[in-house]
């Protein structure tokens, strides 16, 4: 068995038809189908199905396209390894970035990439914390930006700022003039509160400290951003999320952010670096660029949150 069969099997597996797929890789059908026999030879199974309209991979030939493809994904990964070490950083770097920062990131990040680091092709991943933080420790991401992220072995990180959580509400809201509220009496206005459904990073600081300051918050769960901020529009809920994440709605007028006082809910973000990464220098690239982006927005004001003393500091390693 060898790459090439890999190649083979898995253009046909995907095209579903032994002579679309000849015509993809521009090899005669013949040739193509004795490599799928010998390949089915070697294994002692039957890969693939034949029938009238084509080729179904049979249920073990499914199993083997799997392995095929992440084997031929890591070939390639590899070689933009030894790619990027030769040059300056190049290949494709997958950044995590969760739900409530997406929106605002996406953008800036995207023509902050193109001018630093044209060679790199950048495949953003939107999704909770928490999951993130998963892929981040197994290396399915390359880089992430977390909310309170927890120390592991195989990451290394650079803390960027603390961004404090706000009372978003209709602008009809009978609180939409109040220059603060404080944090007991969040669940207590008539409006009930939509947060993110647990496990998420959010819900678990506003359960943490309504616990410690004997709170009982009641709320709806909702996993969506865009289901939260159309809730709100529609002045059915009010909602506890950060102002940048809501921030194209507050500025167009559709609702409020009011800051919540005694105490303020808040998290820690970080940009974090996955150590199983297989371009590491890309990555690093990558992360820096990402921090840098963060800086400049906090610093202009469009993202409300205090910057860590040092603004890129070092990544921190780690510790088992």
């Amino acid at each position: 068995m060898d790459l090439r069969q890999l190649r083979y099997f898995t253009q046909i597996a995907e095209s579903g038809n032994v002579s679309r797929a000849a015509e993809v890789l521009r090899i005669a059908q013949p040739s193509l189908s004795q490599q799928m026999r010998n390949l089915e030879d070697e294994l002692g199974v039957e890969l693939l199905f034949r029938h009238a309209r084509g080729v179904t991979p049979t249920e073990l030939g499914l199993k083997f396209y799997e392995h095929a493809r992440r084997i031929l994904q890591e070939v390639e990964r590899a070689k933009e390894v030894m790619r990027s070490q030769a040059t300056s950083p190049s290949g494709r770097i997958s950044v995590g970035l969760p739900t409530s920062a997406c929106r605002g990131l996406s953008l800036p990040l995207h023509r902050a990439m193109a001018a630093a680091l044209p060679n790199i092709s950048l495949h953003i991943v939107e999704a909770m914390s928490g999951t993130l933080d998963e892929w981040i420790q197994s290396g399915r991401l390359d880089v992430a930006l977390l909310y309170d992220h927890k120390a592991f072995e195989h990451v290394a990180w650079t803390e960027m700022m603390v961004e404090d959580l706000m009372f978003i509400v209709p602008t009809s809201h009978p609180l939409a003039a109040r220059r603060e509220i404080e944090f007991g009496q969040v669940f207590q206005q008539p409006l009930p509160v939509v947060l993110p459904g647990r496990p998420n990073v959010l819900r678990a600081v506003i359960e943490q400290l309504a616990a410690r300051h004997d709170i009982t918050p009641v709320a709806t769960d909702c996993e969506s951003l865009p289901a939260i901020a159309e809730l709100v529009r529609a002045q059915a809920f009010a909602a506890i999320m950060p102002h940048f994440a809501l921030a194209a709605e507050i500025e167009r007028g559709e609702m409020v952010a009011i800051p919540i006082i005694d105490p303020t809910p808040s998290w820690r973000l970080s940009v974090v670096v996955s150590q199983r990464t297989l371009n590491t220098r890309g990555s690093e690239a990558v992360a820096e660029v990402l921090a840098g982006v963060i800086g400049d927005l906090v610093q202009r004001s469009v993202w409300r949150a205090r910057l860590k003393p040092t603004e890129r500091p070092a990544p921190v390693r780690a510790r088992a």
